[in-house]
């Protein structure tokens, strides 16, 4: 399902810093983290993160620029990273590394015609978690102390199922599918200017008077990121066909829909690969200046670049301590 169709479904409202305060959030890492490298290559200069091996890693600006907001808000992140890519995603991934393919091509064709400002627009387009990006990551959370969970397979739905058992008071992620997988309450826009958005499960199957595994239906007939949808059936059309004809099969049946692996998509969401095998130690001792030589020196990022986002954290350990978590 794209994000527009079931931000349309969703129950969401603005709320304060001071009122998600003093809580724990399992941040969707890839998510979170694919959208600083974006937002990295698209605004800064790429001498700024390339080694002088030529190793990108626009992620360690982007950790270090995107950390402070959380520690600044008195907000604990652990931060939930993908396993395997589901079988059933494997058509998404296709996709996606095709588009990628197809702004390569034309980010060359920008550069020869000398666009610098379309050929940065594009670079970000091409971005995509490496091997290095996520190890330098992984690493320079060790160093801050911050906690990370290995998810089996979806970040999001890890990250969902923490928030459920309450070992996270919210999922944290920019994408919907938090939703599905039944977190109670997510926070969005964590990586935007301005006051996180908040996604209410409940609320949201109040809304439209619906169980969650009516609105797992919905989304499948809409099409989600493990499957196609019925094409030109959007939310307004599915939550409408899934209350008249009661589950995913009486829908299908009534309108003669085709709904590949309509079955294995149901049961992911209602039954997705998770793990009870992590800890959330949120008795933290960030060790910044080791961070800082990890950043500067090891990984050869201009100092100038991250100096700031240091200097933030450091700043919310001292107005905000850590004593709060032990």
């Amino acid at each position: 399902m794209g994000n527009a169709d079931l931000r349309q479904l969703a129950a969401l409202s603005d709320v304060t810093w001071d009122e998600v305060a003093d809580s724990v959030v399992a941040v969707d890492a890839h998510n979170w983290l694919y959208r600083y490298l974006t937002t990295t290559v698209k605004w800064t200069n790429d001498a700024v993160y390339t080694t002088s091996e030529g190793a990108e890693v626009a992620n360690l600006v982007g950790v270090v620029q995107g950390l402070p907001k959380f520690f600044e808000h008195d907000l604990m992140p652990v931060f939930v990273f993908d396993g395997g890519v589901t079988e059933l995603k494997e058509a998404e991934v296709s996709e996606r590394r095709a588009k990628r393919e197809r702004a390569e091509k034309r980010r060359a064709e920008a550069e020869e015609r000398g666009d610098a400002i379309e050929a940065a627009r594009l670079e970000a387009r091409t971005q995509r978690l490496t091997d290095t990006i996520l190890g330098t990551t992984r690493d320079l959370l060790a160093i801050l102390d911050v906690p990370v969970v290995d998810a089996p397979a979806e970040g999001e739905a890890q990250a969902a199922y923490m928030a459920r058992r309450g070992d996270a008071d919210y999922a944290g992620s920019e994408d919907y599918d938090t939703l599905l997988f039944g977190a109670p309450h997510t926070l969005r826009q964590l990586t935007s200017k301005g006051t996180p958005e908040l996604m209410d499960l409940d609320a949201t199957l109040d809304r439209h008077g619906i169980s969650l595994e009516g609105l797992i239906d919905v989304a499948i007939l809409c099409g989600t990121d493990f499957n196609p949808g019925v094409d030109g059936v959007g939310p307004k059309t599915a939550l409408r066909a899934i209350t008249d004809h009661g589950d995913l099969w009486g829908a299908i049946e009534a309108e003669g829909w085709q709904v590949p692996n309509a079955d294995r998509v149901r049961d992911l969401f209602r039954d997705p690969p998770v793990t009870d095998d992590y800890t959330v130690d949120t008795d933290i001792d960030p060790d910044v200046a080791a961070a800082r030589e990890f950043v500067i020196e090891q990984w050869e990022v201009d100092a100038d670049e991250v100096a700031r986002g240091f200097e933030r954290i450091e700043e919310s350990l001292v107005q905000t301590g850590l004593d709060r978590w032990t």
